[in-house]
Order: C-alpha cells, then structure tokens, then sequence
C-alpha cells in the first residue's frame, strides 16, 4: 500500500483559494475614493469650485459589488449541480473579470463604473459559495477546519495588497492612479480562468454523477496514491454510501434548513446571526472608508500608509487562527473576540466624538488634542482590526461549515453566506450616511452590536470542535445548554460517520446495505 500524501490536495485549495483574494476588491475602493483624478471623474463640483464625492455616491460605488455578491452567492446554486464545481468556477470567473473590466474601461460615468461592480459582484457572490464547498470536497478532513481559516486568511491578504497597490499609485497624476489598482483584478480572474482546466472536478459531484472511475482518478492524484489503493477503495464506497443515503429522502429544499429536525432550524439560524454579527463588527467600515475617515483625524501619515497598516495588522492577526480554532475553540474565540473588539470600538467612538476636529478642517488650524485625539482613534483601529481577525473574521466560517449534516449543507451555507453578502451590502451602502451624520459615533453602533454579539454567542451557540456531523446532531438533540456544550461528550460512538442515529433506527434500502456490508468487509 502506498504511502498517502495531502500535497496536491493542499495545493489544489491554496490554488482554488486564490481566487479569494477578491478580498483585494473589497479594500481596492477605499482608495480610490480619495484619489484626486477618481474624485475629479465621478464627483461632484462643490460650492468652492472643487470636485468633491458626496456620501451618497461613495457608498453607490462600494456597495454595488456587494448587492451583486449577493445576488451571486444565491445564483452559484443553479449552476454547481449543474455544470459541476469546476465548470462553476469557470463561469463566474469569467463573469467577475468582464465586471472587472467595465470599471476599468470607465472614463467619467458614475453608471458605467457602478453597473461594474455589481457584474464583478455578481462573480465575487458566487465564488464565495462555490470555492469553500469545492476544496471541502477535495481536501482531507483533518485539515478542513484550517483550510477553511486559510480561506479567510486569503481574503485580508487580498485587502492588504489592494492596500499596498493603492499606496503604491495613488500620487500618479492621472487615470493610471486608480485604472491600475482596479484593472489588476483582472489578473486574478485570468489566473482562475487558466488553472481551472488544469483543476478535477470535485470527486463527490462526479459519483454523483455516475461517472466513478473518474472519481477514482481524482481520489488517487490527491492522494498521490495507485487508483487500485485501499483508500481510493474505502474512499470511493464511503461517498457512494453517503451520497445513497443522503438522496434516501428525495432531494432536500430551502424548508427543511428550517426543519424542526434535529434542531435544524435553530443551527441555521445560528449561522446565519453569526454571519450577520461578523458583518456589523465594525471591521468593514474601516476597511471600505477608512481612508476617508483618517484624513479626518488629523493625523501626520497619510490615510493610505495607514490602511497598509491596517492590511498588515489583519493578515497577522488571522495567522494564529490557524491554531487557535482548534485549541481555544469556537466559542471561546467569539466570546473573547466581542470583549475585545467593543471595547476597542467604545474608546475610538468616545475619543473621536469628544477630541476630532470637524471634517474639512484645514491640517494647519488642528489642535494637539485633535491630532492625539488622532492618534488614539488610529491605535484602536488598529487593536479592532487584529482582534477581529483572529477571532471573529474566521470563526463564523469554520462554525458554518461544519454545523450542519451533509444532506442540508449546502443550502444552509448558502443562506448564512447570503446573509453575510446582504449585512455587506448594507453596512457599505448606509454607514457612509450615518457617518456623515454622527462621525465617529458610528463606533457605539458596532459596539452595541457586539455586546449583544456576546449575549447572543453566550445563549445560544454551543462548541462544535472535535465533533463529528452526527455527533453535534446528537448535541443538539440531547438538550445541553450552550455553556455546558465544551463538555459535552457522545453517549456512544457512531457506527459510521455518515450515519445519524435516527438513520440507525430505520432498516436502510438494500443498495444502500450492500454499499455499508461491502465497506465494512473491505476495512
């Protein structure tokens, strides 16, 4: 028997993931809404006869693309099944980068740009969904929990180049300032476009589709082993017997997420407040308006050093996710990252409030409490943004990935994604107004929100680490209170992983026997 490797398997989702660095469309805008030639094409002329971007049209131009996402993560559905994960991929890839290059193509309409964006979003919606199913489709399961903190770790590295990029161009005295960070995007989609006729298709979608021996190709490439291998074998009769057995009931709907079921309903909605949570953090108001509202704090740097500072903090602070998540735990890293962040939102917010100057106010007329005042808001921007992405940037992921049982998963993490996209799209289309309006004491918003964010956790989210699908059915089922879950153990072991013990009580169709009698003889 060959030796097994996870290399190419490890491979192939760092490769997949890459086209996450979409987190690099998320924080390329901030800058370019401050860009003088930006500013000139598709802002206003103000009163003193200087172009100006109101706080409407900044947040048309920044929530458009997640109004598309969306749209996207909801629309991936219809065509996953369909054309499969990789013929998936390769669609809305190209979708996002024809989006792409509408924005760049865009020389002074506010339509043309917009309309971008959301064709970009559509894309970027899509492929939020479809990349994390595909690589959990493709990759050992011990390492799933990581790869998926891995996939957020790709989104903030993608805001920390945007960041960079921006840095780097922004003092370029024409278009080429704010085309180059823009069309960039387009390499990332090309890089997708490429690599995806070199990529397999997902071995599961393949049994599912009646086509084994390809699944078994696949299986034996990411395993680096012989096609006739015993865990190509045992792999290959484990998904037959779940996908059997998962298609016992017919074909799962959106309604049965809210099935009384095994606490469905209340493990969908977990995921989905937990998606809604993470998006009113306060994170992505930095990440989107930052630039704007630091030319406000008086501070010596410029807004765009401060948000690559702000990039780097949050790529190393996701780093020690990748072992956290698995030794702190779940709940732990959400409960401790809602202390942290409110109050590092409660200070900037008081501080900001009470020691700014008005916006506007020219640099040589600031005092030096509005400058330290500053200073204080940027440090704690900083200690948000690392808490947040240690604690609560990866975690609602890794919860909703591994809360549900296989025959609802993909729909349940469709809602909870859709869920994120939506909070996205109104956070970046209201927050500039609400902003404008009350300054910094936008803060006291996200620091509500965690607050009830930690209330929330506290009551109803109980710790999933170490368990398997049909043992966090079990949690749910056996009544244990949230707080007590840590401790919680199964009465027994399974006697297979993709059975549930309401399954085991019922005599299961005789295909579906000889599948388990034949997995069994061979182990």
């Amino acid at each position: 028997m060959a030796v097994p490797t996870n290399r190419k398997a490890i491979l192939l989702a760092i490769f997949i993931a890459f086209g996450f660095l979409f987190g690099y469309d998320i924080g390329v805008i901030s800058g370019c809404l401050i860009m003088d030639d930006f500013v000139a094409r598709f802002g206003k002329i103000g009163s003193d006869g200087k172009p100006f971007l109101s706080s409407s049209r900044q947040s048309i131009i920044t929530s458009l693309l997640s109004a598309g996402t969306f749209v996207g993560a909801l629309g991936q559905a219809f065509t996953s099944d369909r054309f499969g994960r990789k013929g998936s991929i390769l669609i809305w890839s190209g979708i996002f980068t024809i989006g792409t290059a509408i924005q760049t193509g865009t020389t002074f309409s506010i339509v043309q740009i917009t309309i971008g964006r959301f064709i970009a979003g559509l894309g970027v919606g899509a492929l939020s969904a479809i990349v994390p199913l595909y690589n959990g489709e493709t990759s050992p399961k011990a390492l799933r929990g990581m790869l998926l903190v891995l996939y957020q770790l790709q989104i903030i590295i993608g805001i920390f180049i945007s960041y960079i990029i921006d840095l780097g161009t922004h003092s370029i005295a024409n278009s080429a300032s704010w085309r180059i960070p823009v069309g960039l995007q387009m390499l990332w989609g090309l890089i997708l476009l490429s690599g995806i006729f070199f990529l397999p298709e997902s071995p599961r979608h393949l049994l599912g589709q009646g086509k084994e021996a390809e699944a078994r190709t696949v299986i034996a490439q990411l395993n680096s082993v012989p096609e006739d291998d015993l865990l190509v074998v045992e792999t290959i009769e484990e998904l037959e017997y779940a996908i059997r057995a998962e298609n016992e009931g017919g074909k799962a709907t959106w309604i049965e997420c809210f099935s009384t079921r095994n606490m469905l309903w209340k493990r969908t909605l977990n995921g989905m407040m937990l998606q809604f949570i993470q998006q009113l953090n306060g994170q992505n108001f930095y990440y989107y308006y930052g630039d704007t509202f630091f030319q406000s704090a008086g501070t010596e740097l410029s807004p765009f050093v401060i948000q690559t500072i702000l990039g780097a903090v949050s790529v190393v602070g996701t780093v020690p996710a990748l072992y956290l998540i698995e030794t702190w735990g779940r709940r732990n890293s959400l409960l401790t990252g809602s202390i942290l962040e409110a109050i590092c939102s409660l200070i900037a917010g008081l501080v900001g409030h009470f020691t700014l100057a008005p916006p506007n106010t020219p640099q040589d007329q600031l005092t030096v409490r509005n400058r330290q005042g500053g200073d204080t808001l940027i440090a704690f921007a900083v200690l948000h943004l690392f808490s947040y992405s240690m604690f609560w940037g990866p975690t609602p992921w890794v919860y909703l990935g591994e809360s549900f049982p296989l025959r609802v998963r993909p729909k349940a993490i469709a809602l909870g994604s859709a869920t994120n996209w939506i909070w996205n799209f109104l956070l970046s289309f209201f927050a500039p107004r609400i902003a404008a309006r009350i300054g910094p004491l936008i803060l006291l918003i996200f620091f509500g929100m965690l607050v009830f964010g930690y209330v929330y956790v506290y009551l109803f989210i109980p710790e999933t680490k170490g368990l398997s699908l049909e043992e966090v059915d079990e949690m749910y089922r056996s009544g244990v209170k949230p707080w007590n879950s840590a401790g919680w153990r199964p009465a027994q072991k399974h006697v297979h992983d993709h059975h549930s013990e309401a399954e085991l009580k019922e005599p299961l169709p005789m295909e579906v026997r000889d599948v388990k009698e034949k997995g069994e003889e061979t182990a």
